[in-house]
């Protein structure tokens, strides 16, 4: 094809898909039709608007008619925002011995380029960049800032690359989010624990990474909790930013300049077993703890089975990441995302289920994680429901791709 006629075709391409987003972008403000298309159990539960994060994005996809550009295999770009704490680590654990040689398997994808931005902005904002000059057809982020990668991942889509933001949400129109519903969830924790201090006391609130949109989510549903009981004094934030060590300083330094009684501590996971080792130095009564997917707390808990009733598993690593990855598959090969931002429910695990889960020989030094399993977390069945064209994509014929015109 002539470059100059193949270069107007482009950008008329480019211009009628803005057109078409503006349009779709309009109606969702209005009455969020992709909502509107899901079954009404999940729209009960998962996108009630008093138990969804006020920005959380929940208008039309703009991947509703997208296919990839090149036919598979496919070359992916991860980049991560942070690698300091075990849940990244589990992350890349599934994705690089489980994900990446099963979908090499199935003739789908080439390679997976990933980036590390240390929490950095500006660093990841270039790297998408980055990613999106040297060619990938999707990029997936995890946990990042909801608006500081607004613009480059409108870049990438300019230049037909998808971006699919797991594990929290961006509020750009050209991503594609998924996660648990962490007001849901946040909910959950903060009802659980009102009820396992008898509705009154004094608390502890251990947040994550503060201005993240899934650490903001799980505080908006703590707190909307913590509001429906007047006798529980809920102190904080103080931020434990996800990562063990961190957590365990941040809940020490806590303790010892508040030496009044503590009844519990609400902390998202990724910091349980910090919040855990804490308790144990100061000496203090063990009080309950908000405990979620961290093997090592899991484990504190097996070996005291009376310690609490419940733990909530909010984003197992591995099942989390794998959600992103088989949305991003079904995007890719056509299946059309009805939704912005497509979510799950956090699981409760019972003191029964976890002692039939939690082998007797643990370690309470683990830096692993539970995983409920993605079919339980985000299976096949669950995700039809978020796609105008639903297939199982494993069992896509590669050499039936029809790109995009």
């Amino acid at each position: 094809m002539n470059p100059g006629r193949k270069a107007i075709i482009s950008n008329t391409a480019a211009v009628l898909r803005a057109a078409t987003l503006c349009a779709a972008v309009s109606v969702a403000s209005a009455a969020s039709a992709g909502v509107d298309e899901l079954p009404q159990d999940i729209q009960d539960k998962l996108y009630n608007p008093d138990l969804l994060d006020p920005n959380q994005p929940i208008g039309d996809s703009a991947y509703r008619d997208f296919v990839a550009k090149n036919p598979p295999p496919w070359t992916i770009g991860y980049a991560s925002s942070y690698a300091g704490n075990t849940w990244r680590a589990a992350v890349m654990d599934r994705l690089q011995n489980e994900i990446i040689p099963k979908w090499k398997d199935l003739g789908m994808i080439d390679e997976v380029i990933i980036t590390q931005s240390n929490l950095n902005d500006a660093t990841q904002i270039q790297q998408i960049r980055q990613l999106v000059d040297q060619g990938v057809d999707a990029i997936v982020v995890c946990c990042s800032n909801p608006t500081a990668l607004n613009a480059s991942v409108e870049y990438a889509y300019n230049n037909d690359v998808a971006v699919f933001s797991g594990i929290g949400y961006l509020t750009s129109p050209y991503s594609v989010n998924s996660s648990a519903n962490f007001v849901v969830g946040g909910r959950m924790m903060g009802e659980w624990m009102a009820e396992e201090i008898g509705g009154e006391g004094r608390v502890l609130n251990v947040e994550g990474i503060p201005g993240a949109s899934a650490s903001d989510s799980q505080n908006v549903g703590i707190e909307a909790a913590m509001a429906e009981y007047p006798d529980i004094e809920v102190k904080g934030p103080i931020a434990g930013m996800w990562t063990d060590q961190v957590a365990q300083a941040e809940v020490q330094r806590w303790l010892a300049t508040n030496p009044g009684k503590l009844d519990g501590i609400l902390i998202q996971s990724a910091s349980e077993l910090g919040a855990l080792r804490a308790l144990q130095q100061s000496g203090r009564p063990m009080v309950p703890i908000t405990i979620g997917s961290e093997m090592g707390a899991l484990c504190y808990w097996r070996n005291n089975p009376d310690y609490v009733s419940a733990a909530i598993h909010a984003w197992p690593p591995g099942d989390d990441f794998e959600m992103i990855w088989n949305i991003m598959m079904r995007t890719l090969q056509g299946q059309g995302p009805k939704i912005q931002s497509i979510l799950t429910t956090p699981v409760k695990m019972t003191k029964e289920e976890m002692m039939e889960a939690i082998p007797e020989d643990c370690s309470e030094q683990s830096a692993g994680w539970y995983h409920p399993g993605i079919e339980e977390w985000a299976g096949k069945d669950f995700l039809d429901n978020f796609f105008l064209r639903p297939a199982d994509p494993e069992a896509y014929d590669p050499a039936s791709h029809s790109a995009a015109q």
